[in-house]
């Protein structure tokens, strides 16, 4: 079995408080893109149970244990006991960039699992296993627009649609960890919610109205990621934005656009939504 993990960006954030556990609770609106992975899932004969896991494409840091994917095997293991897999993952979408391409590994190979081995998972299932993995994990389960609440695990759909426009993703080459970029922040909450803001206000005003907190520390400490951003608006960019509390600066745009050869010595994607 062969399925292709897409990411997503974030349309807004706000950093509404700190929590008592030490986490922040946050408001964001997850909308998928297709930025894409490719992983296969086999059933590995030469293994009893287990993961068989290989990579290509992007390095991808740590232990092969602590990947997601292995986690979310383990995870379901221990209630529906698996024979062994192949998995090899070839990795696309990059590490740190805030566009959950991690998260949405892990999802859809949780949903792989309950296809391949007929473990007839419910919605609500496949959901609970996907946050114990990551707070915008659960999101690629229905991967439809949700805004969401809490970690960013309490999701909600949301009634919003950009068919038509055009997106460009830059990535500069340079990781930002969550631990980093929430470093500095100052949690508030907002007087009107990105909810609000996202039902009301039109793509061509959301400069005015939809900011990403994590911004203002970011950008400070990586001024290449600022300079992403100001450049996609030079180039026409109805609006502009990192994505979650990573690296990834997307534009959006009325048209197509071929920004390349714009944005040379980063990895660009660009597409429609």
């Amino acid at each position: 079995m062969i399925i292709y993990p897409n990411a997503k960006i974030n349309l807004g954030l706000h950093i509404v408080e700190k929590r008592a556990d030490g986490f922040h609770n946050i408001e964001t609106v997850f909308y998928p893109v297709d930025w894409k992975d490719i992983l296969e899932i086999l059933p590995d004969e030469t293994i009893s149970t287990g993961v068989n896991f290989t990579s290509s494409g992007i390095p991808i840091p740590g232990a092969v244990e602590e990947n997601l994917c292995v986690r979310a095997y383990n995870l379901i293991s221990k209630d529906y006991p698996m024979p062994g897999v192949k998995v090899h993952l070839h990795k696309v979408i990059p590490i740190g960039s805030g566009l959950g391409g991690g998260s949405s590994d892990a999802a859809f190979f949780i949903k792989a699992l309950n296809e391949l081995f007929d473990l007839n998972l419910s919605w609500g299932e496949l959901h609970h296993y996907a946050k114990q993995l990551g707070a915008d994990c659960s999101f690629f389960i229905t991967n439809k627009p949700v805004f969401a609440e809490g970690k960013g695990d309490e999701l909600e759909p949301i009634h919003i649609s950009l068919d038509g426009y055009y997106v460009v993703i830059v990535y500069p080459g340079v990781s930002v960890t969550t631990s980093l970029a929430y470093a500095d922040c100052v949690p508030a909450r907002p007087k009107i919610t990105l909810e609000e803001i996202i039902a009301s206000v039109p793509v061509s005003r959301w400069k005015e109205r939809l900011v990403n907190d994590f911004e203002k520390t970011v950008f400070q400490k990586f001024p290449d990621i600022a300079e992403a951003k100001r450049k996609m608006y030079k180039l026409g960019a109805l609006y502009s934005a990192m994505s979650g509390s990573g690296s990834a600066v997307y534009g959006i745009f009325e048209n197509e656009v071929d920004l390349k050869n714009s944005f040379a010595g980063n990895l660009v994607w660009q597409g429609k939504f």
